[in-house]
């Protein structure tokens, strides 16, 4: 009984081939279809090999939602080298609120401003990778693809020893400030802590030693990350004027970041950059100095790495060959078709019937047979 099933099972499974096999000595082959064959075979491979490449591949996505996060502190790394001595200028943060931030965690070095010829051709590397970015958008992804594992983004040390004076001042480091609105500056003398704003200690300063040339080797906001390029990373000023100012109005949008590599929250920003000679004779009012003037954004984005899931990738590799066999055999029988058609009408000429006839009883191509009542 246990045979009789089996082979039952086995004989229903076989009326449900959907794949019928054809005998060999039915089936004709020619050059025609050969040449076809290996035309789709070929283009088979050669989709199948690009398709490949696309499922290794990943793309970013981007998604937008409400910043809820209005309690944490954010953080400002600074890295501007300023064409002033040290004691001369002062930086901090005034926030919306006019609560001063303290400048401490902020380093004053002397340098000197002018770039050895390594540190030279590092920076126009930065300005071109710069004017690409601003071209071509999608280069963001691929440096979110590719972060930790970049060049760094800061300023190599100098090859060489400076022998002239030094006669700029770095001012580096990382500030805390609240999430809110503020203004970033650096101008003239030391910031002086007052209960009813504050001040820079700008009176023992002569205007003739006013320089506020200055490059910003990095500016980011949030966690810093090796190998992310900011809009003002490389921007290089040169005054024109003693009493002149710079000013950087600055659109900050939250990021959370996540790829296959790093997970971390970060910020990027937008900029829009004014600069103006201070004539107060001719109307035009401030206070020399660098002023960065910056604001959030109520939206935070999402930044996540996608990667195509390998179900998608075989379904679109079967439609890859499926497709291919099946446009490339409708193809060959429809020109089949044609072909035959044309030569049959052109090359063979209409058919024509052949005319028998009989005489003495033999058959022969002269005369109509005629049959007994006189018809043809």
């Amino acid at each position: 009984m246990r045979r009789l099933s089996r082979k039952k099972a086995l004989n229903i499974v076989k009326e449900l081939d959907a794949f019928p096999k054809v005998p060999e000595s039915y089936v004709e082959t020619t050059a025609s279809g050969g040449t076809v064959s290996l035309i789709a075979f070929t283009a088979m491979a050669l989709l199948a090999f690009f398709e490949f490449f696309v499922y290794r591949d990943t793309w970013m996505k981007y998604e937008y939602e409400v910043d809820t996060d209005f309690s944490s502190k954010l953080r400002i790394n600074i890295d501007i080298t300023v064409a002033m001595r040290c004691q001369f200028v002062g930086a901090d943060v005034l926030d919306l609120a006019e609560t001063m931030v303290a400048s401490d965690g902020l380093k004053y070095e002397p340098v000197l401003f002018e770039l050895s010829p390594q540190q030279r051709l590092w920076h126009r590397t930065l300005l071109l990778i710069q004017n690409r970015l601003r071209e071509e958008h999608s280069l963001q992804d691929v440096l979110f693809k590719n972060v930790m594992r970049g060049a760094p983004t800061a300023l190599p040390p100098r090859e060489d020893s400076p022998t002239q004076p030094l006669n700029a001042c770095r001012i580096h480091g990382h500030l805390y400030v609240n999430k809110v609105a503020g203004n970033f500056h650096i101008t003239v003398g030391k910031a002086i802590p007052h209960p009813r704003g504050h001040a820079h200690l700008a009176a023992l300063v002569s205007h003739d030693t006013y320089n506020f040339s200055h490059r910003i080797d990095h500016l980011s906001f949030g966690e810093e990350i090796p190998g992310i390029l900011n809009p003002l990373d490389g921007t290089e000023k040169v005054c024109t004027d003693h009493n002149q100012m710079f000013q950087y109005f600055i659109t900050i949008v939250p990021t959370k970041l996540k790829t296959y590599k790093v997970t971390t929250d970060t910020h990027q920003y937008s900029v829009t950059e004014r600069e103006r000679v201070i004539n107060h004779a001719a109307g035009s009012h401030g206070v020399s100095g660098i002023f960065m003037k910056y604001d959030l954004s109520s939206l935070m984005v999402r930044v996540t790495e996608q990667h195509m899931p390998l179900w998608q990738f075989l379904v679109r590799l079967c439609g890859i060959i499926g497709g291919i066999f099946s446009t490339t055999g409708m193809l060959h029988r429809l020109v089949g078709f044609f072909v035959d058609t044309i030569c049959c009408r052109f090359k063979l000429g209409v058919y024509k019937p052949k005319q028998v006839s009989v005489v003495d009883g033999h058959a022969n191509s002269r005369t109509p047979l005629l049959s007994e009542n006189g018809g043809l």
